[in-house]
Formats: C-alpha cells, structure tokens, sequence
C-alpha cells in the first residue's frame, strides 16, 4: 500500500529478527501483526499481536525467519520504521525508532504523529 519498490515498509534488526522467529516457533504462530491504536498520553499507541492467518491486506516483511506483517490502517504510519529487541536489567522488549512519529512520551509507548 505505502511500499517503495525494492524496499521494505520497516525494517528489523538481527536482535528483533530472532526474538520473532523465536517466538513464532514456540507458539506455532504465523508471524507478529503491529498496528497503531488510538490512546495513550500522547493520542496513538503501538500494537502487537500473534497471527495465525494473513490479513490479504497486510503489509508483510520476512528477515531471518521472523515475520512482520503491517495492518493496513498503520502502513502509512509505520513507513521508514525501525524494530528493535532491547534487554536491559530492568526490563526487555521491542523498541520502535519511528522518523514519522512528532512527539512521544517519558515511556516511548505513547505517540503522536502530525496532524492526529
């Protein structure tokens, strides 16, 4: 839908990559779907869920044996999307380092784009 020919909608890193792909093996999924929701503190929130079948609308991108598929309505603001997998002491989890995103809050959950 918002794809640039010979180039992805997001891209994944290694780290993201084999996070995926490890948890599409253990619980037998057809890849990880995210999206953007209305709410937060900022007014839009990422979301992530297990697939089982592909949406024909889906915006899909394959690294490494992950597989991220783009719901529809979020293509246009997941565009130019870096995912990343973070381990810390205090916690672990994916990372979005989103150009198209104006201001975000203290916790990065919580985003917001021009003109929302």
């Amino acid at each position: 839908m918002f794809s640039i020919p010979g180039k992805n909608a997001v891209s994944i890193t290694p780290k993201a990559a084999s996070q995926i792909a490890k948890l599409m093996a253990s619980g037998g999924h057809n890849g990880l779907r995210i999206g953007v929701k209305k709410g937060g503190c900022a007014g839009m929130e990422y979301t992530m869920d297990y697939v089982a079948e592909r949406d024909p609308n889906d915006e899909v991108v394959e690294q490494d044996g992950a597989r991220v598929l783009i719901a529809p309505m979020a293509q246009m603001f997941l565009f130019g999307t870096e995912i990343d997998y973070e381990t810390s002491l205090l916690e672990s989890g994916f990372k979005f380092k989103n150009p198209n995103v104006t201001e975000a809050c203290g916790c990065g959950e919580s985003i917001k784009f021009d003109g929302m």
